[in-house]
């Protein structure tokens, strides 16, 4: 079980990176996943069920919902950088902003989607409960929690790749200021 989730985060960080040219925003991204993995523990320690087979596979489907609701803050941030010219702090907060509901339609569609699974009984309901309790749980708390966070792992992040950018030997360039503000 471990293997598979690494080697699924592995391909997930290996698909960011070609994705964004870059090392760090798939960090950004992949930090977003222990917030699921734990929340989905946690449910099943709360209703008594073992980590089986049924919730490993949805911990891995919580690594596919919850790396898309940070792709789309992550995306969004980046294309204003580079086309709007904006700050990285402007970038993630007005991410932040404008795809908070469809972060959030998408997450409670997967949740309400879920939730019939986590709350069934009868004939095999031993089976799909792991399923719909790990993802319910993972959705749960990784929305609570990824939302305040990977705006700061964004910025620290990127102020990192920006040291690593810069030469060790060379000055900072001043900024240009326009002709009319000298």
């Amino acid at each position: 079980q471990p293997l598979a989730i690494l080697g699924t985060l592995l391909v997930v960080y290996i698909v960011l990176g070609v994705l964004y040219e870059s090392l760090a925003h798939p960090l950004t991204i992949i930090s977003t996943l222990p917030s699921a993995g734990l929340g989905a523990l946690l449910a099943l320690n709360w209703w008594g069920m073992e980590l089986s087979a049924i919730a490993l596979i949805g911990i891995i489907l919580l690594i596919g919902i919850v790396k898309k609701n940070a792709i789309m803050q992550i995306d969004f941030a980046l294309e204003a950088e580079r086309n709007e010219g904006k700050s990285p702090e402007q970038a993630i907060y007005e991410a932040g902003l404008l795809r908070f509901r469809p972060i959030m339609m998408t997450t409670m569609a997967a949740l309400f989607g879920a939730l019939p699974l986590a709350m069934g009984s009868g004939v095999g309901s031993e089976l799909r409960r792991p399923l719909g309790i790990a993802i319910v749980g993972g959705l749960v708390v990784s929305q609570l929690l990824t939302l305040y966070t990977t705006p700061v792992v964004y910025l620290a992040l990127d102020r990192l790749a920006a040291r690593f950018r810069r030469d060790p030997g060379q000055e900072p360039v001043p900024e240009a200021v326009p002709v009319g503000q000298r």
